[in-house]
């Protein structure tokens, strides 16, 4: 696709909310400096990422405080998000939590119970859908039975008033796009549900939105196509910087693949917004550490020196977190490590139990003939190097060290340690029992009974994996591990 003249790479990406907000709340996160790591404000865009009223080709999206119920029943509750021009905005949560209604009320398909809803600088809450100047994908696919694929995708064309010489390049572009080239003269019936949903994104795309609503787009897809189609919007974004894209689905990695910002809805509420950076190294709530990515969530005691939590009779340390968020001496928190920041330490190592650290730069690889013994190609630092196999340059190489040996020897300069075995050993250790291991493919899964706690490892696929009952011992670097600011738990299942 042609860039539109003008437009540029970079935007603001940070939400704004009218009126003073509290520190710490998912619209406070949003709109710290630098929530989005590369660029400036988008022009025509304030510094807290709202966009004035009439400024010229923005279209982002403002949700003002709102509100959805149906009957008695409040589904989205005082919601209060912007998303920038040109940026890609995942809505994430469970069923139920209020994502799809959110994203019906940019199409104009439901009406707040108060709140307004504005595109582009402009209030469209009392506007139908069809003067909204949105495309919109669905689960559903809704293509027209009686129409051919190339004709589904010029009808938005058509309904816009595209000129007729524009229509059929257009269409062939969407429809390449999408990978459904060869199918342009086919019916809705002669196409599998893949198909299907990719002719429905195609009909999206061609008429170039400056809002694109998606409505878990990829569901119907099987995992080949659903990376190329991540891919392919990706590209869209990027050569069409201007247009808003509102990506409402409940699969984590394409929030984390595509988004620029992940909003975490719960219980019909904004429970998180931040980049995916900051929603998987630093969640604010326990919901959103298990929901963006997996964790393991442990029930600690604040230590008195700051970056000291107690674990059952372990003591660990972590990133010391600002003292006016972090727990007070004593008192109970949260502490969440990712499966994959944990490594299993050597047998050697787990057997004695006591938590105790060896010399500093001790290898943590474990050497053959001990219980876990790295995969083929992983570096033992234990081993040494293997002699060079000779080849047959011998004769030149032994001229070559007979000159040599005429020149007085330089001194050997010492190897560096490991610095991976130097940052594991120096880690925090916790040691269990395997109560189980799972094989998947590129990485073993270990669900550790440690500190009354089951813990899930991710490790490198090993060639000797431990046995369930066999004593390990899992490290972990301090800065892997995060204390959740109390009384933001968030409701989810701890330990």
């Amino acid at each position: 696709m042609a860039r539109p003249a003008g437009s540029t790479d970079t935007h603001q990406a940070a939400a704004h909310r009218k009126g003073a907000t509290a520190p710490g709340t998912p619209q406070a996160r949003a709109t710290a400096p630098g929530a989005r790591p590369a660029g400036a404000p988008a022009a025509g865009t304030t510094p807290g990422g709202a966009t004035p009223a009439g400024s010229p080709g923005a279209a982002g999206i403002r949700f003002d405080r709102v509100t959805v119920a149906y009957g008695g029943t409040t589904v989205l509750d005082g919601l209060d998000l912007t998303v920038a021009p040109g940026e890609v905005m995942a809505l994430l949560g469970p069923s139920g939590s209020g994502k799809t209604t959110a994203l019906r009320a940019v199409a104009g398909f439901v009406r707040p119970a108060s709140g307004r809803v504005m595109i582009g600088g402009r209030d469209v809450t009392d506007l139908p859908p069809y003067k909204r100047g949105i495309g919109m994908v669905v689960q559903q696919y809704a293509l027209f039975p009686h129409l051919r694929v190339d004709q589904n995708v010029a009808f938005g064309l058509k309904a816009h008033r595209t000129p007729r010489a524009q229509i059929g390049a257009r269409v062939a572009e969407a429809l390449e796009m999408t990978g459904m080239a060869g199918y342009a003269r086919r019916y809705p019936r002669e196409l599998s549900g893949g198909q299907q949903q990719r002719v429905a994104i195609a009909r999206a795309l061609a008429i170039r939105p400056g809002v694109l609503l998606l409505d878990e787009p990829l569901s119907a897809l099987d995992a080949r196509l659903r990376s190329g189609m991540l891919a392919e919007l990706s590209r869209l974004h990027r050569e069409l910087p201007d247009v808003s894209i509102l990506y409402v689905t409940h699969d984590q990695i394409e929030a984390l693949t595509l988004a620029d910002r992940i909003a975490v809805l719960d219980q019909a509420r904004l429970q998180d917004c931040g980049t995916p950076h900051e929603l998987y190294r630093t969640p604010r709530t326990a919901f959103t550490a298990t929901f963006v990515g997996n964790a393991n969530l442990l029930r600690v005691r604040a230590g008195e020196q700051p970056g000291a939590v107690t674990l059952d009779t372990a003591t660990l340390r972590i990133a010391a977190a600002d003292p006016a968020e972090g727990p007070a001496a004593g008192a109970e928190a949260t502490l969440c490590i990712r499966p994959h920041a944990l490594r299993l330490a050597a047998r050697r190592d787990a057997a004695d139990g006591t938590g105790a650290e060896g010399p500093a730069g001790e290898p943590e690889a474990v050497a053959a003939g001990e219980a876990v013994v790295p995969a083929e190609g992983a570096s033992t630092p234990d081993a040494p190097d293997a002699p060079d196999a000779p080849d047959a340059t011998a004769p030149a190489a032994s001229a070559a060290s007979a000159n040599a040996a005429a020149t007085p020897a330089t001194p050997a300069t010492p190897a560096p340690a490991n610095p991976a075995s130097a940052t594991a050993t120096a880690g925090n250790r916790l040691h269990g029992t395997v109560t189980d291991v799972q094989w998947r493919g590129h990485t073993h899964r270990l669900l550790v009974d440690a500190h009354g706690h089951e813990l899930r490892a991710d490790v490198g696929d090993l060639r000797q994996p431990p046995r369930v009952g066999d004593a390990v011992a899992l490290t972990f670097d301090a800065e892997d591990a995060v204390l959740l600011p109390a009384g933001l738990a968030g409701g989810a299942p701890v330990g």
